[in-house]
């Protein structure tokens, strides 16, 4: 028996297979083989087809079926990881009224911060953990004050990974995690966060019912049969947004454990069972997936560095380079501190940690006779893992205790001089896991029996790839990221 994970993301859909028993990953295909497209009619606009992200999960479920000779009727569970904070609108046949509105669209940012000063700062961090920013309320309210000929035929609002259940089953649910991602859920009274429909006029109703996260939400119809392939009657058994996804896909789950991601852009999620705010212009705060309103809080707090893969990816193609393992060889005959170079890795945008603040790359103390490619491939290392720890500084100021970081086996944590250097300044064990998503998520699907330890056994026994852990000498670790943290700061006064 096996169940299937989806991981439903903004360039193309994973689906995997693993044993329902076990855990062990029978296999993962990614659709489509090419990224899938944008749509942007404006700048700062980015909408995608939901009837897309349907037909790229029903070819994929066959061709992983066909590539690993699996008969579909063997799968008897799905697990659901979607891209976070996009908006799907459906009216009473469920059909899209149009394009979703994905998570880095810009359209609505003015909106939700207008709200968080007229509803205010107090109320919105105390109740919403959050500003209402750009999320999926917020681009609701773009659409009734845009659209209002789409607004008049809507039946239900979803995120995507709510759609692609639909799609499945035919029934229209959400989870309390999927509304705090949309700012639609009221932590101080655990509820729908009335406040802010009432602020933004939006009706209640248009909100799904709510089910549990790991629970038996809906089953296979006979229309999501046909076209998925998947036996009538499966259970989707488990739904959550992909950063929390990746959190449970690392087995963090308890306050004091932190995931973090080193892809393009980097993110470091923490669960806490704190609900105060200090820094919600800079950290989000969302339900995680086992939180359970009446029970002790379980809040994921997530930053975002923009400025990290992306900046080591661009020293590959310009360096003259063959790989990354080249350069982390050349970075290893360079001593901690880089000579004395600190490259500033914010050159993908502005950085929300930063306060918005787009303040790009800078090489500092270069100089030419002495230094080659090896200081810069050692400066953008350390640079980037001086961002990680900027980072996780802001995040216990906010209230976070730390007491392990898992990460996933890419290109930033698979170096010993990335790792070693987080790992020794935050003073903290790294565990290296080598997984995806969409098997996370697959997982998942056990979890409505509550053994937690059983999940987290299967990822201990499949994917565990090795541990960092904090060097004995940090004097040189602490005075390269002192000197780093001085550039920046001097950077960020005279903006």
């Amino acid at each position: 028996m096996y169940h299937l994970g989806l991981d439903i993301g903004s360039s193309s859909i994973k689906i995997a297979l693993v044993d329902a028993s076990t855990g062990k990953s029978i296999g993962v295909v990614t659709e489509p083989e090419t990224e899938m497209s944008m749509q942007a009619v404006k700048n700062g606009w980015a909408e995608q087809s939901p009837e897309d992200w349907w037909g790229y999960v029903c070819s994929g479920i066959k061709r992983l079926c066909n590539e690993y000779h699996i008969n579909a009727t063997g799968i008897t569970g799905i697990g659901i990881s979607y891209q976070m904070h996009g908006l799907v609108l459906i009216d009473k046949d469920g059909v899209p009224l149009r394009k979703s509105i994905i998570w880095c669209d810009s359209r609505a940012v003015e909106i939700g911060e207008k709200a968080y000063e007229e509803i205010g700062p107090e109320v919105c961090d105390t109740h919403l953990l959050n500003s209402p920013a750009n999320f999926t309320a917020s681009k609701l309210k773009w659409v009734k004050e845009n659209e209002p000929e789409v607004y008049a035929k809507i039946y239900k609002i979803m995120l995507p990974g709510d759609y692609i259940a639909y799609k499945f089953s035919g029934v229209v649910n959400t989870t309390v995690s999927g509304l705090s991602e949309g700012i639609l859920w009221d932590f101080k009274h655990d509820a729908v966060a009335q406040l802010l429909l009432d602020h933004y006029g939006l009706e209640k109703e248009l909100i799904p019912d709510i089910v549990d996260t790991f629970s038996v939400q809906s089953n296979v119809n006979e229309k999501g049969s046909t076209e998925s392939g998947i036996k009538l009657g499966t259970p989707i058994l488990y739904r959550a947004g992909d950063q929390p996804n990746n959190a449970l896909t690392l087995n963090v789950f308890k306050p004091g454990e932190v995931a973090a991601t080193g892809g393009t852009s980097g993110v470091v999620y923490a669960v806490t069972d704190n609900l105060s705010v200090k820094e919600s212009s800079r950290v989000n705060n969302f339900a995680h997936v086992n939180y359970t309103p009446g029970q002790p809080a379980r809040i994921g707090k997530l930053l975002c560095i923009n400025g990290a893969g992306i900046q080591y990816r661009w020293l590959l193609n310009n360096l003259n380079v063959a790989s990354y393992d080249e350069m982390n060889t050349l970075a290893n005959e360079v001593p901690i501190g880089s000579d004395g170079i600190a490259l500033i890795p914010f050159g993908n945008g502005a950085e929300r940690m930063l306060k918005n603040q787009d303040i790009g790359t800078r090489i500092v103390n270069l100089n030419l006779n002495n230094h080659g490619k090896g200081h810069l491939c050692r400066a953008a290392l350390e640079g980037i893992a001086f961002s990680f720890v900027y980072g996780m500084e802001i995040m216990k100021s906010d209230g976070i205790k730390v007491n392990v970081m898992r990460a996933g086996n890419d290109n930033l944590f698979r170096s010993e001089i990335f790792s070693s250097t987080v790992a020794t300044l935050i003073g903290y064990d790294i565990e290296i896991y080598n997984t995806t998503g969409a098997i996370g998520a697959a997982r998942a699907a056990n979890l409505h029996k509550g053994d937690f330890e059983a999940y987290g056994k299967a990822i201990l026994e499949n994917d565990y790839v090795t541990t960092f852990s904090p060097k004995t000498d940090k004097t040189g670790y602490e005075k390269a990221y002192a000197a780093w943290k001085n550039e920046l700061e001097l950077i960020l006064n005279n903006k």
